[in-house]
């Protein structure tokens, strides 16, 4: 799928998940009802228009009222992630996100688990390819903790030694973990045909060799330069005024000094101009099959054609042409699924499946033959009416919580896409037309030239390509 603010993020390959959910059970258990209720509420999404100002030291904030349930989310998006980290010390932003609830100067980790648990809230960081996320949701007559302890472990973490040395431990435990997961190693392989020398050539995460040179001095050197307020987008959704809101941000992050925001150097992925292949030798009865090339960023203005194009040829589930072709009507996979993981910068296509050893020739040539297919001739009135009636009606449900709108609502602030996006998304993907997907399949898709990672039993499989 074509992914962006507004739509589901499939990480390739998945980062350590650096969220920690602490909720009293009975707490927890009202706020969730909460949310579903939430939820069920019809969105309106023309009517999204959050205020938004600038503090003195720089940081970004919106805030968007919504006042039918007792809740709120405290989301800040920090303008640092992977993209960030030094090619030999991959992983280093993941360890800071994850370090960051695991003690302040002013709290320790228990403390500030007990202290959302007691409330029945929840704290969490995460960090991504071109960001980190920290957020608390809070019930309205506990705002005043949440923000409290959103602004310490986002101004004051301590990253304690032995915190430091235990959650690396745990990562690098998940990573060993991940390596016997063929469809992890295949996308690890293929980012790394596809992103040669680019920042987005490694996993989130780092890997065990990157991850075991990070120093404790790297991690809070690598947090004095990155985390300030200047680099900051805050969104507040939920349950408050504009006016609380603003002295809540100025009676906790007014203090802190801005800084300077490091040079930032926006790279394109490495041009392949050949068939680029690699094969993982692993004993299995499947095999493993990621095949794609570079892709677009989020602000390239074809975004919303690729996006139906994208939905047509594999992202649409069982009314795409690759499901239909490759499982339906082949019977070689159970699953298959086309991605555009757009980015800040150009991120990648690709279509990933698992189909038998014995097939792998015959599923790859599948993959082929559609993606040629959608080049030379225009989709059908029915695919193109469907996948747009999709995609505009699915719209809503992605921001049908405050969490959710808190996220989007950062990330069309972080890309510049204007709060129209909110009432104009659907008549960008209605005026898309069957020449518009026939074009950006010429442009975006190529059956030629085109990175494939193959995991398996690559003898028996015998693979052509």
């Amino acid at each position: 799928m074509a992914t962006g603010p507004g739509e589901q993020r499939h990480h390739s390959p998945p980062g350590r998940s650096t969220q920690r959910w602490v909720a009293a059970s009975a707490a927890s258990m009202v706020v969730s009802v909460l949310c579903m209720v939430c939820a069920a509420r019809p969105g309106h999404t023309a009517d999204i228009a959050p205020t938004r100002f600038m503090t003195p030291n720089g940081m970004t904030v919106l805030v968007l009222e919504q006042h039918f349930l007792p809740i709120v989310e405290i989301h800040a998006l920090i303008k640092a992630g992977s993209a960030q980290d030094p090619p030999e010390k991959a992983g280093l932003s993941n360890l800071v996100a994850s370090l960051l609830d695991e003690g302040t100067t002013t709290r320790s980790s228990r403390q500030l688990a007990e202290q959302i648990d007691f409330v029945g809230g929840s704290l969490a960081a995460q960090a991504g390819e071109d960001f980190t996320t920290a957020s608390a949701r809070i019930l309205k007559k506990d705002l005043d903790l949440g923000f409290t302890l959103l602004a310490d472990i986002l101004q004051r973490p301590a990253f304690p030694k032995h915190e430091f040395e235990r959650v690396r431990s745990q990562i690098l435990g998940e990573i060993t973990s991940d390596n016997d997961d063929p469809g992890h190693v295949a996308m690890k392989a293929f980012n790394q045909l596809v992103f040669q020398q680019h920042p987005y050539r490694w996993p989130v995460n780092g890997t065990e060799d990157t991850l075991g040179k990070i120093t404790l001095p790297d991690v809070q050197n690598f947090y004095a330069k990155e985390y300030l307020p200047n680099q900051i987008i805050l969104t507040i959704v939920g349950d408050v005024t504009v006016e609380q809101a603003t002295a809540l941000v100025q009676t906790h992050f007014g203090s802190w000094k801005k800084g300077v925001v490091q040079p930032r150097t926006v790279k394109k992925p490495t041009v392949i101009d050949k068939k680029v292949v690699q094969f993982i030798e692993k004993d299995l009865t499947q095999s493993t099959i990621v095949i794609g090339h570079p892709g677009i960023s989020r602000i390239n203005p074809d975004f919303y054609a690729v996006t139906v194009m994208n939905h047509v040829l594999g992202a649409g589930g069982f009314s795409s042409r690759l499901m239909d072709t490759i499982r339906d009507k082949q019977g070689l996979a159970y699953g298959i699924t086309s991605h555009y993981d757009a980015r800040l910068m150009p991120g990648s296509f690709w279509v990933n499946l698992q189909t038998r050893t014995e097939t792998t020739n015959q599923a790859i040539n599948g993959v082929l033959a559609e993606m040629k297919t959608i080049r030379e001739a225009p989709v059908s009135d029915q695919e193109l009416t469907d996948a747009k009636a999709f995609l505009m009606g699915s719209f809503p449900l992605r921001l049908d919580s405050t969490a959710k709108l808190a996220q989007v609502l950062a990330q069309v602030e972080f890309f510049g896409l204007g709060f129209d996006y909110f009432s104009q998304y659907q008549k960008w993907i209605e005026r898309v037309t069957k020449e518009d997907v026939q074009r950006v399949a010429k442009q975006y898709l190529d059956p030629q030239r085109y990175a494939l990672v193959v995991v398996g039993n690559i003898a028996k499989a015998k693979v052509r390509h």
